[in-house]
């Protein structure tokens, strides 16, 4: 029994402070949804939350596919402690095609002394891993967006009163949200190796 529970007994309005006489129709939870204007909206704004992820790691793909900035070879020099556990990391960054050595930003989880393929941002201030690991590393931020999304089906079949088909949305929302997590560890496992 909790204390909505003890307040439902003595017939006191949680909203007022007053006896009513009456039972309580409200729920558990002691309150009312939104209108259908206020819950629109937050829907739009739970799938807006799950697609931004979806648009910030656009830029990440490109590079780590090489449709965009200069490929070459990254020799991670230094990493400064910037305190609770944040770094900021400076490299050498020597072009495939020849050109001049670049000092650029590394990944803040780098370590000194390492070497690997990298992309160079079109800016030229920063390089980022290009392949394999690069693309596994973008895909942290999409698989974060997944996990968002997971369970939105379900809540707007049950705004909408749907019954048929809820059990599926739910089953379906926990396998995406399981398999978004694993992508996402992987993400984050590629990105500190």
């Amino acid at each position: 029994m909790d204390l909505s529970d003890a307040l439902n007994l003595l017939n006191v309005d949680l909203n007022t402070g007053s006896g009513s006489g009456k039972p309580s129709r409200k729920g558990a939870g002691g309150g009312r949804l939104p209108g259908r204007v206020g819950m629109t909206v937050l829907l739009l704004c739970w799938l807006l939350l799950g697609l931004v992820p979806f648009a910030v790691a656009v830029p990440d793909f490109r590079l780590a596919t090489g449709e965009i900035g200069t490929p070459g070879t990254l020799t991670v020099v230094s990493c400064t402690a910037l305190g609770k556990g944040r770094y900021d990391c400076r490299g050498r960054f020597v072009p495939d095609d020849g050109g001049a050595v670049t000092m650029v930003a590394a990944s803040p989880d780098s370590a000194a002394g390492d070497v690997g393929r990298a992309q160079l941002t079109p800016e030229g201030d920063r390089a980022l891993p290009s392949g394999t690991k690069g693309v596994l590393r973008a895909m942290a931020m999409p698989a974060l967006g997944l996990c968002a999304l997971a369970f939105l089906p379900y809540s707007v079949m049950y705004v909408l009163r749907v019954r048929r088909g809820r059990k599926t949305a739910v089953v379906g929302g926990g396998v995406l949200t399981a398999a978004s997590l694993v992508l996402l560890v992987v993400a984050v496992v590629a990105a500190s190796s």
